[in-house]
């Protein structure tokens, strides 16, 4: 499986690898509705681990062929 995310890294917000799977905007609506990749909040920082985000974004990887 190709990583969309280096495993080994902790992305805030801000950091443009963020920009791959949404806005800044996205991401927080995405948090207050509980919808998006697992998270860390440390006071006011939010933190996503790179593994964290590849398996949410490999659960919604679509094959070619398969209904949506």
């Amino acid at each position: 499986m190709a990583h969309l995310f280096d495993t080994n890294r902790n992305n805030v917000l801000g950091d443009p690898e963020l920009d791959v799977i949404g806005s800044r905007e996205k991401l927080a609506q995405w948090r207050h509705r509980g919808t998006g990749p697992p998270f860390y909040r440390l006071g006011r920082k939010i933190i996503y681990r790179g593994e964290d985000l590849n398996a949410w974004a490999e659960a919604r990887r679509v094959e070619p062929g398969e209904k949506a």
